[in-house]
């Protein structure tokens, strides 16, 4: 089958993009035709992949995914496709992977009613609305369960065509034998002795991911222990307004940030605690890349995957609705307590060699190619 991606931007370390990858060369492999169509691709191009972008010129988010929605489906009339998968919620779609959670939901609970009279509000909504709606052919698959009740409640959604896909963690997160000796060698060469503690928080979008929160976390932390504390922040975005806020905390030379990087495995066994204080977060992909390294992690309950950490016994959640002073407290004594981060290692490897966590991809292209199955009446 001819399948057709789309989505409105790729970079190599986004979430979206990556399983977006991943999905995309599963169905290669099984030797489907993959197009591609994106406003900016950033990165490698996979071999075999026909890639197209185009990004308009707009003044405005939502105008510019109009133009790009319109571009898109007036060249899949030209050369058609025996199955659409959309990346981000937008009309015509036959497949929908749905990374972001539930519009409406946020709109509502999130923002002041003002907020859904405007423009950008009319547009998300009306593209969540294409995607869900009771009338709508689109199939979508979910990555997180407690989105599934959301969507069934804004728009009546038929549970069928919801589908809960297995996480879906790459197999080369997991804890190498050869673990401790790439620690060792992580932190000599960013200098990180012995008895220093090293977090670490990775994901674009700094503030939904809580980066805040943590800054606030570690200036509470008792003298002795903030001095041998330090924090390492990876991931897309600008991270100007959290350096200063560093700096007026006074901890700015214990934080380091880091651009979107390729080699995150050895963050992940260099460092001594995940923390991830997320203010919303569909599913939490790191949280279970860190479990899978045998990383501690500390993590708010509003993640769609939190619950595989108390599932693992690896780690601890910070409970809605959220209070910095109560994060704080848990913080130090995570950090005060040598033993119980070792328990939880143990228990986090044990975890990452049973549990099903691994085959999303595979389920994802179980799906699409039956939904294509379906459309295009061929034989399986």
């Amino acid at each position: 089958m001819r399948l057709a991606f789309i989505l409105y931007k790729f970079f190599p370390f986004g979430g979206l993009q990556r399983d977006f990858l991943r999905i995309a060369l599963t169905c290669q492999a099984r030797g489907h035709d993959i197009a591609v169509y994106t406003m900016q691709w950033d990165g490698d191009r996979p071999e075999g992949f026909e890639i197209h972008t185009w990004k308009p010129r707009t003044l405005s988010a939502h105008a510019r995914n109009e133009k790009f929605h319109a571009h898109v489906f007036a060249r899949l009339t030209q050369k058609p496709a025996d199955v659409v998968i959309g990346f981000n919620k937008m009309p015509g779609l036959d497949v929908y992977y749905a990374a972001d959670t539930c519009y409406e939901d946020k709109a509502r609970h999130l923002r002041s009613r003002w907020y859904r009279y405007g423009a950008r509000y009319k547009h998300f909504s009306s593209y969540e609305r294409s995607v869900f709606d009771r009338d709508s052919h689109t199939e979508s698959l979910l990555i997180s369960g407690a989105q599934k009740p959301l969507f069934e409640k804004y728009y009546g959604t038929a549970p069928e065509r919801l589908h809960l896909l297995p996480p879906g963690i790459s197999r080369d997160r997991r804890r190498p034998e050869n673990g401790h000796a790439i620690r060792a060698e992580f932190r000599q060469a960013f200098g990180i002795n012995d008895d220093e503690l090293l977090l670490l928080m990775i994901g674009s979008g700094f503030k939904t991911k809580g980066v805040d929160r943590a800054l606030l976390s570690i200036k509470a932390l008792p003298d002795a222990l903030r001095r041998k504390t330090r924090l390492f922040v990876i991931g897309q975005d600008n991270p100007k307004q959290f350096q200063l806020q560093a700096h007026k905390l006074g901890i700015a030379r214990q934080i380091t940030f880091f651009s979107g990087r390729d080699d995150v495995p050895r963050f992940l066994l260099g460092a001594d605690l995940l923390i991830h204080p997320a203010y919303n977060e569909n599913t939490g992909t790191v949280l279970l890349e860190a479990l899978v390294a045998g990383l501690t992690v500390f993590c708010t309950d509003v993640c769609g995957y939190a619950h595989y950490i108390t599932d693992a016994r690896a780690g601890e959640l910070i409970p809605a609705p959220f209070n910095q002073q109560a994060m704080n407290t848990q913080l130090i004594k995570i950090l005060e307590s040598m033993e119980q981060r070792k328990e939880w290692q143990a228990n986090a490897l044990t975890f990452a060699d049973t549990a099903d966590i691994y085959s999303m991809p595979e389920h994802a292209a179980d799906l699409i190619e039956t939904i294509g199955i379906r459309l295009t009446g061929a034989t399986a």
